[in-house]
C-alpha cells in the first residue's frame, strides 16, 4: 500500500507492519528488519500447511500428550514448561529423531492417535500455534529485559497448552479491551470534531489525513520498556505503566508476528492515559526524522509533513495534557451540537504504518516556575492559541430545550445541509481576494496564522525560578514593541509591568521576532481583566493583527471563565477599541474595580462583556459562512419561480404604498402575511363602526354606515350569497369615506389606497375582468 505521507515504510522513524520483538524495549519504530523477519514466519506457516499429512501429524506429536495405556504423563516430546531462561540452543533437547519419545519411551503414533480424524483447516490451526510457540521460545532466549521475558514466556505456556488442549488461546486478565474509554481513536476524532469541524470540506480533508496517519503511528509503535520509562521519567506511574506496557505486549505486539492470538489496534483499546505516555517522545522523534528525510519527501507531501503536522500535534497535544479537555468526555457527541459523524466515517486507521510531520514546535512554560516543560498543561503561561481553538462543548440540552417548538420561518436541517454541503466545497465557492470589501478585518491574519507564518502565546515572567532564554527575548522584544508605539508611556513603567509576575502578555510572533501584544492582568476575584497595553510595530499595522490579537485574548479569557476586559483609552486607541466590541458603558459595578486598576489622566474608561458562546477566533467565518448560506437559499428559491410578473404601474397612477402581499408573485416565494390579526396598513379607520362621540352628527350624513366588522359577520351569517353583494357593502365603505371627510384629510386617503388594492385582489382572483 503507497505511503499517503511520503516518508518510506520501514524507515527507522516509521516502522512496518509485522513488528516483531527483536528489539522490543526500544521506544520508537523498528525498520524492513523486523517486517522481514515476520515475513518469514508466514512463509513458514505457508510451507508446514502445505506439507503431507504425516509431515504435520510429525511436528505436532512433539506438543502432544502420550496417549499410551498406562499412567503415562508424558505432554509431549518437548518440556511444556521450560526454564525461564532455558540454555543458549536453538533447538530443544528431545527431537524426532528416533521412533520413541524419550521422555516416555512410547511410540511416535501414541502421540497423535488423536490427531488422525482431525479436519485439515483444524490441523493448520494448530500448527500455525506450533510455529508461533517456537518463535515465542526464541524470543524468551533472546530477550534481556526482564518485564517483556517475563510476558513472552507467559505466552509461551499459554499458547503450548492450547496445542495440548486443542483449544483456542484465550488470554487470562482480570480485565479485558478495551481498557480505557473514550479509547485513543475516539479521542482523537473528537479532536477533530473538536477544532476543525468548521473548516471547508478540503481543510477538514487534509487534518482527517494526519489524524490517520497519527493514529497508525500509535499502532505500530514500539513502546519503551517499564525500566527504560522508569530511567526517563523517574517519578511517573511506575505501575500504571508496566500493566499498560504488559497489555500492549499481550494484545498488539506479540499478535503482530503470533497471529494465533488475537490482535487489537493499540489506539481503539487503550485512551488517554496510555497516550499521555508515549506522545511527547513519540511526536519528538517522529518531527525530528521527518526533518532529516525533507529531502526525500515528494513535493505534494513536503507541505503535508513538515508545515501543516507540527500545528496538528501542538494543538493535540494540549488536548491530551489538559485536565479539562472536553474530548476526552464519553458525553462528547451527546453534548455537541448538530451532531456527530461516527468515528470510523471520520478517522480509521489504515492497515500499514504512515509517517507524520512536523518542524520545532513551541515550548511549554510551567505557571510557576516559567521552566520548559515537555508537556503543556492546562494553566501553563506559554499558551499558543490555534487557529479554530473551540471551548468546552455546553452541557447536554434538557428534555425541556429539546423540546422547545421551532421558531416561524425556521428553515428545515435538510436543507440546510443539503445547502452546507454545497458551501463547503471549494469548487462552488470563488476565492474572495482579501482587499475585497467583504472580507473581515481579521482574515489575512487567520490565513497567515494557519499556514505557521504568525503564533501567538500567552507569556509572563517567574521570579520562582530560572528564567526560560525563550521567553525573556520575547518580553524584551515586547518592551521594545509598547516603548515604540506608546512614546508617551514611560519605558521604565512599560518594563515594570512587561516583566511583573502579575501581569502576562499575548505575545504575536513572526519569523521567530516578537511584532506585537496585548498586556494583562487578571483579576478573577473581581470578574474581570484589566488591558494595559495594546500594540502592533508600525510596519505590521493595517494586516488585521490587532483585531486577531483582541480575539485570541478573548477566546483566552473565556477558557479561563473571565468575561469582562476594562481598559483605559487614549485618543487614538478608543476607535479600535470600539471595534473589539469596547463601549463607555461599564458592566462590571463599580465596587468591583476601583482601587484595583490603574488610572490614567486624559485617557477614557472603556469595557467589553465577553460572551463564552460565541468562537471569537472564527466569528467572521461563521457569519460570512450564514451569509453564503442565506445567499444559496435566496438562489434556490429563486430557481423556483419560474414565472416572470409585469412590473408594477400602480405608482405611475399616484399611488404610494402598496401592501405586501399584493405584489404579483411574492407568495411563491414563500412569503406569508403576519399571522390570524394581520391587515392593510391602511385599513385602520374601517374596523369597527364609527362612534358618535368620535363623529358628531356622522349618521346624519350617512344613512347607510357600513365597515370591517360588520362585514366579518355578515360573512359568517353567509349574508352574502352573490358577488355582488360583498363588493357593495365594500365600496359602500370607500364612499361614505369620501363623503364625510374632505380630500385633504389622512381617512379620505387611506380610503382611495384599500380601494385600490381591493381591486387589485379581486382582479387577480378573476371576480371582475382586468
Amino acid at each position: 500500500m503507497a505511503d499517503s505521507a511520503g516518508i518510506q515504510q520501514g524507515s527507522p522513524a516509521i516502522g512496518a507492519a509485522g513488528l516483531v520483538p527483536a528489539a522490543p524495549g526500544a521506544a520508537g519504530t523498528e525498520g524492513s528488519g523486523a517486517a522481514g523477519r515476520s515475513a518469514r514466519i508466514a512463509v513458514k506457516k505457508a510451507q508446514l500447511r502445505s506439507s503431507p499429512r504425516p509431515k504435520k501429524l510429525e511436528k505436532l506429536g512433539v506438543y502432544s500428550s502420550c496417549k499410551a495405556e498406562g499412567a503415562c504423563k508424558c505432554n509431549g516430546w518437548k518440556s511444556q514448561n521450560p526454564p525461564p531462561t532455558p540454555p543458549r540452543t536453538d533447538h530443544c533437547s528431545h527431537t524426532l529423531g528416533t521412533s520413541l519419545c524419550e521422555l516416555c519411551n512410547s511410540a511416535h503414533r501414541d502421540h497423535v492417535t488423536h490427531l488422525e480424524n482431525v479436519s485439515e483447516e483444524e490441523m493448520n490451526r494448530l500448527l500455525g500455534i506450533v510455529l508461533d510457540v517456537e518463535y515465542l521460545y526464541t524470543c524468551v532466549h533472546k530477550e534481556e529485559d526482564a518485564d517483556t521475558k517475563q510476558v513472552y514466556f507467559s505466552l509461551f505456556k499459554l499458547l503450548r497448552k492450547s496445542i495440548l488442549l486443542m483449544g483456542k488461546p484465550m488470554l487470562e486478565a482480570q480485565d479485558s479491551p478495551p481498557f480505557e474509554k473514550p479509547s485513543i481513536e475516539q479521542g482523537v476524532n473528537n479532536f477533530v470534531q473538536y477544532k476543525f469541524s468548521h473548516l471547508p470540506s478540503k481543510e477538514r480533508q487534509t487534518i482527517m489525513e494526519l489524524a490517520k496517519m497519527f493514529l497508525n503511528q500509535i499502532n505500530y509503535w514500539q513502546l519503551e520498556t517499564p525500566s527504560q520509562r522508569r530511567q526517563r521519567v523517574p517519578n511517573d506511574d511506575a505501575a500504571g505503566y508496566k500493566a499498560n506496557y504488559t497489555r500492549w505486549l499481550c494484545y498488539c505486539n506479540v499478535p503482530q508476528f503470533c497471529d494465533s492470538l488475537p490482535r487489537y489496534e493499540t489506539t481503539q483499546i487503550f485512551g488517554r492515559t496510555l497516550l499521555r505516555s508515549v506522545f511527547t517522545v513519540m511526536r519528538k522523534q517522529l518531527l525530528e526524522q521527518a526533518r532529516q528525510e525533507k529531502d526525500k519527501l515528494p513535493p505534494e507531501k513536503r507541505t503535508l509533513i513538515l508545515t501543516h503536522f507540527p500545528k496538528f500535534l501542538s494543538m493535540l497535544e494540549e488536548e491530551v495534557y489538559s485536565h479539562s479537555s472536553p474530548i476526552w468526555s464519553q458525553d462528547f457527541l451527546a453534548g455537541a451540537s448538530g451532531g456527530q459523524i461516527p468515528i470510523h466515517t471520520v478517522i480509521s486507521a489504515p492497515p500499514v504504518a504512515r509517517p507524520l510531520y512536523y518542524s520545532t514546535s513551541p515550548v511549554s512554560v510551567d505557571p510557576s516556575s516559567g521552566s520548559v516543560s515537555p508537556a503543556r498543561k492546562t494553566a501553563s503561561v506559554l499558551e499558543p492559541n490555534p487557529v479554530g481553538e473551540k471551548r468546552k462543548p455546553s452541557e447536554p440540552l434538557t428534555q425541556e430545550e429539546n423540546k422547545r417548538p421551532r421558531v416561524v420561518g425556521d428553515i428545515p436541517m435538510d436543507l440546510i445541509n443539503e445547502v452546507m454541503a454545497t458551501i463547503a466545497d471549494p469548487a462552488a465557492i470563488p476565492e474572495t481576494s482579501l482587499l475585497s470589501a467583504h472580507s473581515a478585518r481579521d482574515e489575512a491574519a487567520r490565513l497567515e496564522e494557519r499556514r505557521g507564518v504568525i503564533e501567538f502565546h500567552v507569556i509572563g515572567n517567574s521570579l520562582n525560578q530560572k528564567p526560560n532564554k525563550r521567553i525573556l527575548m520575547w518580553l524584551v522584544g515586547l518592551q521594545n514593541v509598547f516603548s515604540h508605539q506608546l512614546p508617551r508611556m514611560p519605558k521604565e513603567y512599560i518594563t515594570r509591568l512587561v516583566f511583573d509576575p502579575k501581569h502576562k502578555t499575548l505575545s504575536l510572533i513572526k519569523d521567530g521576532r516578537v511584532i506585537g501584544g496585548i498586556c494583562f492582568r487578571m483579576f478573577p476575584s473581581q470578574g474581570f481583566t484589566e488591558i494595559v497595553f495594546c500594540a502592533v510595530t508600525s510596519n505590521e499595522q493595517v494586516k488585521g493583527y490587532g483585531t486577531h490579537l483582541m480575539n485570541h485574548l478573548k477566546e483566552y479569557h473565556i477558557k479561563h471563565e473571565i468575561l469582562n476586559f476594562l481598559t483605559y483609552a487614549d485618543e487614538y486607541a478608543i476607535g479600535y477599541f470600539k471595534k473589539q466590541g469596547f463601549s463607555k458603558d461599564i458592566k462590571v459595578p463599580k465596587a468591583k474595580y476601583v482601587g484595583y486598576i490603574k488610572d490614567y489622566e486624559g485617557a477614557t474608561l472603556m469595557g467589553c462583556e465577553l460572551n463564552p458562546s460565541i468562537p471569537y477566533t472564527e466569528f467572521s467565518v461563521i457569519i460570512k459562512k450564514q451569509k453564503e448560506i442565506i445567499k444559496k437559499l435566496i438562489e434556490r428559491k429563486q430557481a423556483q419561480i419560474r414565472k416572470v410578473y409585469p412590473g408594477l404601474s400602480c405608482f405611475k397612477e399616484g399611488v404610494r404604498q402598496i401592501p405586501i402581499e399584493s405584489i404579483p408573485g411574492i407568495r411563491e416565494t414563500g412569503w406569508k402575511p403576519m399571522g390570524k390579526g394581520y391587515s392593510h396598513q391602511n385599513a385602520w379607520p374601517f374596523m369597527e363602526p364609527v362612534k358618535k362621540t368620535e363623529a358628531p352628527g356622522y349618521y346624519q350624513v350617512i344613512r347607510f354606515p357600513m365597515d370591517l366588522k360588520t362585514m366579518s359577520e355578515r360573512l359568517k351569517s353567509r349574508y352574502y350569497t352573490t358577488r355582488k353583494l360583498f363588493m357593495a357593502d365594500m365600496q359602500r365603505i370607500f364612499t361614505n369615506c369620501r363623503e364625510y371627510n374632505p380630500p385633504e384629510s389622512e381617512y379620505y386617503k387611506c380610503a382611495n389606497l384599500l380601494e385600490k388594492f381591493f381591486y387589485t385582489k379581486i382582479k387577480e382572483a378573476g371576480l371582475i375582468e382586468k
